[in-house]
């Protein structure tokens, strides 16, 4: 591991206790403020907007909702509109105007059971094609939704009537990188991924990692597939190169040991696609930065190409709490800042050093 204070440094920057469960947080595009998701112990949902203050975290838009929320995203939304999508615990999905947060602008009953996961493509710049949000539910299905075509998905994803129902615990757009190509990859509570091909509506690739799968995310939505990385319970995490794919090997990954605990989350850093935080159970951050092998690619004895898996370099950790890390999010406009939640009832900006350095 790198060490040293020539190395990036995690600095706990400002911080703020809140009255409720903290489930996920994100930063609003071209802004210095963040929205807060959760849920207050009556059962209902909170939403909250912050912008940093010089000593202290100001609430500027506090809106509580009947249902308790579970995920958010921005990744769907046009830049002048900068409308929130979020999952709640009843299964409905909607998208808020953060001016006037009282009614949603759109709502859909997606699923029958909770939202565990959201994720927007199409939005704000990133990606090609039409804007579309995926949701991951309890229910076992994935649905893709346009918010401009009301009440019905216009992609679902739901086992075979043979096949047992599987909780959806994380799902990510990639690939966005033509109007025509578009994937999503889901994560389940038994181990398995799945990379849903939305062009051929089929299932493009599938593997089983052995332990729930809590986090999932592409280096990048809007290029050709590069890398997936894939967090799960008891503190691993698999990095694939989803280059080149083997007919029989699949896609090369390397897997690594972090936090002694489960691993609740990945995000890669907007600036730098091969640099990514993990969020730990035991309230902790690791950064780690993926170093390609000299040869991505190379041939069986077949004369097949098969993908190289490289390495993964872990950079900085630091410890913030005792309670697991619920929710992160990279400032897409100032390389380095962060904000992050906690369940012991925190959030927390946090500036990351000498990212330029990787």
């Amino acid at each position: 591991m790198a060490s040293g204070l020539a190395n990036p440094q995690i600095i706990a920057h400002l911080e703020k206790s809140l009255d409720y469960t903290i489930f996920d947080v994100r930063w609003i595009p071209c802004s210095a403020r963040f929205v807060v998701v959760g849920s207050h112990a009556r059962g209902t949902g909170a939403l909250q907007v912050f912008e940093m203050g010089q000593k202290d975290l100001v609430c500027s838009k506090k809106y509580e909702k009947k249902d308790e929320i579970k995920c958010c995203t921005f990744g769907a939304t046009a830049l002048q509109d900068r409308h929130l999508a979020t999952g709640n615990f009843k299964g409905k999905m909607e998208t808020w105007d953060l001016e006037k947060g009282d009614m949603p602008v759109y709502s859909v009953k997606a699923h029958s059971e909770i939202i565990n996961c959201i994720d927007g493509v199409g939005g704000l710049g990133i990606g090609l094609g039409a804007p579309e949000i995926v949701t991951g539910s309890r229910d076992g299905t994935v649905k893709v939704w346009d918010v401009r075509q009301e009440n019905d998905p216009v992609a679902m994803m739901q086992p075979k009537e043979s096949e047992a129902k599987r909780d959806c615990w994380a799902v990510a757009f990639g690939n966005t990188y033509t109007e025509a190509e578009r994937v999503v990859a889901a994560g389940y509570d038994n181990g398995d991924i799945k990379l849903f091909d939305l062009r051929s509506m089929s299932v493009r690739w599938e593997t089983n990692i052995k332990n729930g799968v809590c986090g999932l995310q592409f280096d990048r939505k809007d290029i050709l597939m590069n890398k997936l990385v894939a967090t799960t319970l008891e503190g691993k995490f698999h990095t694939f190169d989803v280059r080149v794919e083997h007919p029989k090997r699949g896609y090369p990954s390397v897997i690594e040991k972090a936090h002694k605990s489960t691993i609740w989350g990945v995000r890669h850093l907007p600036q730098n696609r091969d640099v990514y935080m993990t969020l730990g159970g035991n309230g902790s951050l690791c950064l780690w930065k993926y170093n390609y092998p000299k040869e991505r690619t190379n041939q069986d004895a077949d004369g097949v190409e098969f993908g190289v898996a490289g390495t993964v370099e872990q950079i900085q950790n630091v410890i913030l709490g005792t309670q697991p890390i619920s929710g992160f999010d990279w400032s897409p406009d100032k390389e380095g800042l962060c904000v992050c939640s906690g369940f012991d009832q925190t959030v927390r900006v946090c500036i990351v050093t000498r990212l330029k350095s990787l």
